[in-house]
């Protein structure tokens, strides 16, 4: 498992940071080639072209409305689970995301470009999501 923690503070309201990182529909903008798919626990993220990808379905195990949340990766080729932490601070929000992320089938040999590559996607993501707001 590759474990990454990525840690944002902006000048946003906790309530407004947390609107924004948990808008689910549009982490799929962040994401190349990802759209996403709510379902009754979570939703969906499909990476691909057409039919040819991977589902990386997640539920919602622990919603702690405005402040944490915790994700379960439950896909055939994506496994783990995140964190989404946001607390107040004096200039306004510090975000926490945690991730421990596995692709089935890689060696943990590869662990090191696992981290690297999804420290970079979500690094991507939350930044593009506290900066635009919907």
């Amino acid at each position: 498992m590759a474990l990454i923690e990525i840690v944002r503070e902006v000048r946003l309201t906790p309530a407004d940071a947390w609107a924004r990182l948990t808008d689910w529909d549009r982490h799929g903008d962040f994401v190349p080639l990802t759209s996403i798919v709510r379902t009754p626990t979570g939703f969906d993220a499909f990476t691909g072209v057409g039919p040819i990808g991977f589902h990386d379905p997640m539920d919602v195990v622990q919603w702690d409305d405005p402040s944490f949340c915790r994700l379960e990766k439950r896909g055939r080729v994506v496994t783990g689970w995140a964190e989404l932490r946001v607390e107040a601070v004096p200039a306004g929000s510090r975000i926490s995301w945690r991730e421990d992320i596995h692709v089935r089938g890689t060696p943990s040999l590869l662990d090191g470009l696992t981290r690297a590559s999804s420290r970079a996607l979500f690094s991507r993501v939350i930044d593009g999501l506290l900066a635009h707001a919907p």
